[in-house]
């Protein structure tokens, strides 16, 4: 299939915010907000904590702001200027990370909120975008295309950070804390190079009637949407599937470095899985909108499902460094795929002229799964004094997903109706 230059500048939008995912949100910032705290008089575990608390914060704010923000997004041409509304402040705001004194890791902290904020509102937008650039018979392989490049995007975006981090700042040129505040100059850069073709150019096609008052409408709309969402049954019970499911992945990535740390695994080796899993995810996040579109988003979906099923089965037996980069690489096979197909599932249902209101609470659901899974490997793992067991105990997720899904109807080229 040949992509459109819509299409394009939608994908590349995906590689320009992953720096941020990776560098920011999973890589860079926690280990040198941790150093700055703790060289301010902060113990490990306040530092531990209060970075948890920031995360947490930032999400929840996105999270119950989501139904309203899609709501005002699809009023005509609002879907784009409510994507550079949340986006160039993240972009800013994650440029002045690198600003912040080194003394100063309140400011870290509250730098980090807003530009999550930003970030996350921001791929809201994105997400129901994916109705306007592509039609339903495109959707499954413009989104794991955005996902699998989203990947390569991060991974090279790390590498040119490793590049300083192994060259001692390249040649001393920049100290350990100059390193990190390099990162962040390169998440920004890296948003805003390959962002701004989506953010200048982005189309809005499908849009609800113009008002005087959107702010006043989208709040009566969102009281029709729970209704919508009764009456669209298939949506309803693939929103529970997925936030069973959904939460096992992210569970499974969130977790893997504690149990990589239980077996002994240093910090080292820990970093060089993380760059292998997302090398391994961009060829087969690809891989799954092929396979989907060979097959259908259902199949694909289901083996996605079906994949972290034994991962959590496999983990009963982690014992060695071997049996860790097995599992390891099993997740960067299926992380991506079934992340993008559940997006391009979802924007199939949902009728085009409401998606970000939809999308609201898809981005709900998807931050709130986060919270189940935790717990129940939390308690497993010390109840049994084994983390490989409380990793085990997510296949409960990924079957009530599975079950779920599989009782759904199959979903035609067309997307569905009310009452389907």
């Amino acid at each position: 299939m040949k992509f459109t230059k819509q299409q394009w500048q939608w994908i590349f939008y995906d590689w320009a915010n992953s720096g941020y995912g990776i560098l920011v949100v999973t890589a860079v910032l926690p280990v040198y907000f941790k150093a700055v705290a703790q060289q301010s008089g902060v113990s490990s575990a306040d530092s531990t904590a209060y970075w948890g608390y920031a995360n947490s914060f930032g999400t929840l704010v996105v999270s119950l702001l989501a139904p309203l923000l899609g709501a005002l997004a699809d009023y005509p041409n609002a879907k784009r200027r409510w994507l550079n509304t949340f986006t160039w402040p993240a972009i800013i705001l994650t440029l002045g990370l690198a600003l912040v004194p080194t003394q100063h890791w309140q400011w870290l902290l509250v730098l980090f909120i807003l530009s999550i904020i930003g970030y996350s509102g921001g791929n809201l937008f994105y997400d129901s975008f994916l109705t306007d650039v592509a039609d339903n018979h495109q959707m499954d392989l413009v989104s794991s295309t955005g996902y699998g490049m989203g990947y390569l995007g991060g991974v090279i975006a790390f590498i040119v950070f490793l590049a300083a981090q192994l060259t001692n700042g390249f040649g001393g040129l920049l100290d350990s804390y100059g390193i990190g505040k390099f990162s962040f100059v390169i998440a920004a850069v890296w948003w805003v190079i390959f962002g701004w073709p989506l953010l200048r150019h982005g189309q809005q096609q499908y849009s609800v009637a113009a008002v005087d008052n959107p702010l006043k409408d989208s709040f009566r709309r969102l009281a029709q949407t729970f209704r919508h969402i009764r009456q669209y049954r298939q949506i309803s019970w693939f929103l529970i599937a997925y936030f069973f499911y959904i939460d096992g992945v992210d569970t499974i990535f969130t977790m893997a470095t504690s149990i990589g740390k239980d077996m002994g695994v240093n910090t080292t080796m820990l970093m060089l899985v993380l760059l292998v899993v997302q090398l391994i995810a961009f060829p087969f996040s690809l891989f799954y909108g092929w396979y989907a579109r060979r097959t259908s988003n259902r199949t694909a979906l289901l083996t996605g499902i079906v994949v972290y099923l034994f991962i959590c089965l496999y983990a009963l037996r982690l014992k060695t460094m071997i049996d860790f980069w097995f599992l390891a690489i099993l997740i960067g096979t299926s992380q991506g795929g079934i992340q993008a197909l559940s997006r391009s599932y979802f924007g199939q249902l949902v009728p085009k002229e409401s998606s970000s209101e939809f999308f609201g609470f898809y981005n709900i659901l998807g931050k709130f799964s986060a919270i189940l899974g935790p717990v129940i490997v939390g308690v497993v793992t010390q109840r049994t004094g084994k983390s490989t067991i409380g990793a085990a105990s997510l296949g409960i997720l990924f079957l009530a997903g599975l079950v779920i899904f599989l009782l759904l109807p199959r979903l035609s080229r067309k997307g569905v109706n009310a009452g389907d």
